[in-house]
């Protein structure tokens, strides 16, 4: 072989279908060089992605004790304060995100059965599920500052002292309606946050959806779709906590 031939094979490595029928290479083309198989590296990654929801899983839960424990303390103040946010809204989005689910999973096995176009469609769904989920939420948050519900000096009290007429909440002592706050500052901190991560998982979507296009994740390479399932499921697992802990408190 003549040094001119090695350095083009240097400079324009083999494309995945030349690398498996010429043999110049005994690996797959998506595997990285400090990995001796491709299985050492598809464990390495997930066990990475596993490691990273531990650490979701004790930031959500620092929250979801602070949640637990004032609930606790303020019981009525909570209960009057979710009283005033949508239950269908936020059942809504509960199915929608559990359809999400759905659609993510199909797309894991579409990758691992290789059929591209299907894998495409299913991720197309997920990113317009997570939009629509996105969206019932924005219209939730205007609902709050056009009540005055927003913690901070222009937060209102009165809806919570003084029922309106006909209604049958009881009127709140001034200094429990006041934790009523307490309340909103979870809620907004806790559906804020993961609004966040469902951003975030939308625009790795999208990223993958583009990539797919070239066919890269039905040739054998299924590890980038299945580790983000992993994130977009554990997402969905949130979501299934916080709607009753935020929207179903003495709903009866």
């Amino acid at each position: 072989m003549s040094v001119s031939t090695t350095i083009s094979e240097l400079t324009h490595p083999p494309s995945p279908e030349v690398e498996h029928s010429t043999g110049v290479h005994d690996h797959p083309f998506y595997q990285k060089h400090h990995f001796e198989t491709a299985e050492q590296q598809r464990e390495a990654a997930s066990f990475g992605m596993w490691l990273f929801l531990l650490t979701e899983i004790m930031f959500f839960g620092g929250l979801f004790m602070a949640y637990l424990l004032y609930r606790n303390w303020y019981y009525d103040a909570f209960v009057a304060a979710s009283n005033t946010i949508s239950m269908p809204l936020g059942l809504i989005n509960t199915i929608v995100l559990i359809s999400s689910s759905f659609t993510m999973a199909m797309a894991v096995w579409s990758a691992e059965v290789r059929n591209k176009k299907f894998l495409q469609i299913s991720l197309l769904a997920t990113v317009v599920l997570g939009f629509a989920f996105l969206g019932i939420k924005t219209g939730e948050y205007s609902d709050k500052f056009r009540e005055h519900h927003v913690p901070g000096a222009a937060f209102d009290i009165r809806d919570f002292t003084t029922p309106p007429a006909g209604s049958k909440e009881k009127p709140l002592p001034i200094d429990v309606a006041e934790k009523t706050q307490i309340f909103f500052s979870l809620y907004f901190a806790m559906t804020g946050v993961h609004a966040v991560h469902m951003i975030i998982g939308i625009a790795i979507l999208i990223v993958l959806l583009w990539k797919s296009n070239s066919g890269a994740y039905t040739s054998g390479y299924v590890q980038p779709i299945e580790n983000f399932g992993l994130y977009w499921h554990f997402v969905d697992i949130v979501w299934i906590f916080l709607f009753p802990l935020l929207y179903l408190i003495n709903r009866h």
